[in-house]
């Protein structure tokens, strides 16, 4: 049997389903317990009703890595509509120590220093798994965006021979021996592509050494950046910025000719 995301069991009510992913919660109940399970897509609900199961989990770790064989069953209670039914369990690994956090809570109980120390666990966490979905749309949506519109998508080195823009500073970097700077912008390498291809993107990392409370600038951060060719003024921009936006936007498919 192959095994499935969480996100996929309704479409699968009713068949056997395999599942995988790491022991979020057990919720011990009177008469019945819930295991819940977290993948890389979501959480699925499996309803363990047998005493011998019921035993064996509650000795588990949370964040221990699982397999799970049973069958789906539509449930509108169910997060999702959609539970786990007659489940056969094994374990695939535990963890070596106890979570630092209960994953399963609305937010992280813990102060930054902590959070950061434990990145590995954290970032498991939903709410901290969401904001990385966030970035991943935006990026999606503004490479589509612009491919539709003829840009190609370029990659321009991360380490240079010296600074791309005045007013920013730059980090230092030994190479081999001799003297490089950590990109601060792909501006001069988006000019000379724009005599190739007209139309150019770049999403990727730009550094400057800057404090952090600056109100404009972290030092490290991830630029959307595009350059194009054959424009009469900042409203030529301005029109394909719009087109741009409007062509993702709720209700617009289609817009902006």
């Amino acid at each position: 049997m192959a095994r499935i995301w969480s996100m996929e069991l309704a479409a699968h009510a009713g068949e056997p389903v395999q599942l995988a992913g790491w022991l979020h919660r057990f919720r011990r109940l009177s008469q019945v317990s819930f295991l819940i399970l977290r993948d890389g897509q979501g959480l699925a609900q499996v309803v363990v009703d047998k005493p011998e199961q019921v035993a064996e989990l509650s000795e588990l770790a949370s964040e221990t890595v699982l397999r799970v064989s049973g069958t789906a069953a539509l449930v509108a209670a169910a997060p999702g509509g959609v539970e786990v039914r007659s489940p056969t369990i094994e374990v695939i690994s535990m963890p070596v120590e106890p979570s630092p956090f209960d994953l399963f809570r609305p937010a992280i109980k813990a102060q930054l220093p902590t959070i950061l120390d434990r990145a590995a666990v954290a970032l498991r966490h939903p709410r901290m798994r969401a904001l990385h979905r966030l970035a991943a749309a935006s990026a999606a949506g503004y490479r589509e965006a612009l491919q539709a519109r003829g840009f190609v998508e370029i990659f321009t080195p991360k380490l240079v021979a010296s600074a791309t823009e005045g007013g920013a500073n730059v980090f230092p970097v030994d190479y081999f021996g001799r003297s490089a700077f950590l990109a601060q912008s792909p501006q001069s390498y988006k000019q000379i592509m724009v005599g190739v291809y007209e139309r150019v993107f770049e999403i990727a990392p730009v550094f400057r050494a800057e404090p952090h409370d600056t109100p404009r600038h972290l030092n490290e951060y991830v630029s959307l950046d595009f350059e194009m060719g054959f424009i009469q003024d900042h409203t030529t921009i301005m029109v394909m910025l719009y087109r741009c936006a409007a062509r993702h936007a709720p209700g617009s498919a289609g817009a902006g000719g």
